[in-house]
């Protein structure tokens, strides 16, 4: 049977564990993208012309992050943070032949989408 067809028995609580992590980190970029371009106030730039383009780079000026946006963000980076030690630590890995690590947990990342 070819490695990629490999059927993984992931057991519940890792696969909650991945889609909670793909979940929060999705929801964590889709909030910082709502967010100024800097996290402390900075004055807006803009750079010279490229050769050979009409392209300008350019930032407007950033209000920095408010407290709370601040706190939202460290919130995430610390549930990131736990959701990866939770994924990468389980005993679940202890099991998987040291060749299939690679694909079991490339199988785990889309174990959701079954």
């Amino acid at each position: 049977m070819p490695k990629n067809s490999v059927v993984f028995p992931f057991p519940q609580d890792l696969r909650e564990a991945q889609l909670a992590l793909h979940r929060t980190r999705a929801e964590c970029e889709e909030y910082a993208r709502t967010l100024p371009w800097s996290v402390e106030p900075m004055p807006g730039w803009e750079a010279d012309k490229q050769l050979h383009s009409t392209y300008v780079s350019a930032k407007p000026e950033s209000p920095g992050y408010s407290d709370e946006q601040a706190q939202r963000i460290a919130d995430y980076r610390a549930r990131l943070l736990e959701l990866s030690i939770a994924v990468s630590t389980h005993p679940f890995w202890e099991t998987v032949d040291s060749g299939d690590v690679v694909a079991a947990r490339m199988a785990l990342k889309h174990a959701h989408e079954s």
